[in-house]
């Protein structure tokens, strides 16, 4: 069965772009970014902003990332896949980032959230066009609970770095 990611969450505003592989099955059913319980992501940037975005409603935590100038999106518009994991995708469609770049103007970053987004770091540059000589690629921990070699204080600790580089602190 193939299937579609979600539309990317973008601004004027935004300074860094966080990408991940492919939602989850559990956040395509949602129709959210990082649905699963257990997954690190909204709890990260709950601890780096002090605001619990995690009890926050889906429209006041994207709202958030907008006010913070943070754009999120997906490596993979749509592929083939049976459960949650990276492994698992087959026959991946990557996302239009020429398109991307022209609602970000102000775009100086990109971090990858996990190895398989970072696989197309180069990718994801060259088609960001004239604005890729200025854009810094950074790959982040993976905030799937898949990746537990990471604690929670070292993967925070990661992601900190990388959004104090970019004033989102």
């Amino acid at each position: 069965m193939r299937l579609t990611g979600l539309a990317p969450i973008v601004s004027e505003q935004a300074r860094l772009l966080v990408l991940g592989s492919f939602p989850g099955v559990r956040s395509l059913a949602q129709q959210q970014y990082y649905g699963h319980p257990q997954n690190h992501f909204w709890k990260i940037l709950s601890a780096l902003w002090g605001v619990d975005l995690v009890a926050l409603d889906y429209p006041a935590r994207t709202a958030a990332l907008r006010e913070h100038g943070l754009a999120l999106w997906d490596v993979y518009a749509a592929c083939e896949r049976e459960g949650s994991l990276d492994a698992a995708i087959r026959n991946a469609e990557v996302n239009d980032f020429a398109a991307l770049a022209r609602h970000c103007p102000r775009l100086e970053a990109v971090a990858h959230n996990g190895g398989e987004s970072f696989r197309h770091a180069p990718a994801v540059v060259a088609a960001l066009g004239a604005e890729a000589a200025r854009i810094q690629v950074y790959k982040l921990p993976s905030t799937s609970p898949a990746n537990a070699s990471w604690s929670f204080e070292r993967k925070r600790e990661a992601w900190e770095a990388v959004f104090r580089r970019h004033h989102l602190l």
